[in-house]
């Protein structure tokens, strides 16, 4: 009968295990199913140009909104969408990076449309957008204090949906 040791479960003569240690912290991202660093900084420049465009959207429809109610919403979304601005710049520095200065293509197309209660529906799928995104792409942060701030960036986005769905359906 083999003895425990002769398994390879137990420290041999050197003390030495059977198996190798596992190096999985060490290993690259990309290898590991993580973002590597450049895909991250990407991913969160793409991020912050769809939360400026955001901002842009907010406030410019928030102007030219009567109802108070409606005008206030806009207005908290648009502050909102400021503060997710300045966490993915803090993010994107951390990284080593400077952030891009770029305004997404989503300000140009909801400008366009010209009822407000219609650009408010889109600029709920740009919120929904910026969800899938995140959905995505926050299991494959390797960096800890990047995800969480992206987890609260998903929870905001997720929370203004339903404040816009709720408004919008209360017309």
């Amino acid at each position: 009968m083999k003895s425990k040791a002769d398994h390879g479960s137990a420290p041999g003569p050197a003390g030495e295990r059977a198996s190798p240690v596992c190096y999985a912290d060490e290993a690259d991202a990309a290898y590991m199913g993580q973002l590597s660093r450049e895909e991250l900084v990407a991913a969160l420049n793409e991020l912050l140009e769809a939360e400026r465009a955001g901002v842009r959207v907010a406030e410019e429809t928030a102007a030219q909104l009567s109802d108070p109610g409606t005008r206030a919403l806009m207005e908290s979304i648009r502050r909102d969408e400021l503060k997710w601005c300045a966490m993915l710049t803090v993010a994107i520095q951390s990284l080593g990076e400077k952030p891009g200065s770029h305004t997404g293509a989503f300000y140009g197309k909801a400008m366009a449309i010209a009822d407000l209660q219609a650009r408010m529906a889109f600029l709920n799928r740009g919120q929904a957008w910026v969800v899938r995104k995140l959905e995505a792409m926050i299991p494959r942060v390797r960096e800890c204090d990047i995800q969480d701030r992206l987890l609260a960036m998903l929870n905001a986005h997720r929370e203004n949906i339903d404040r816009v769905e709720a408004r919008l359906g209360a017309r």
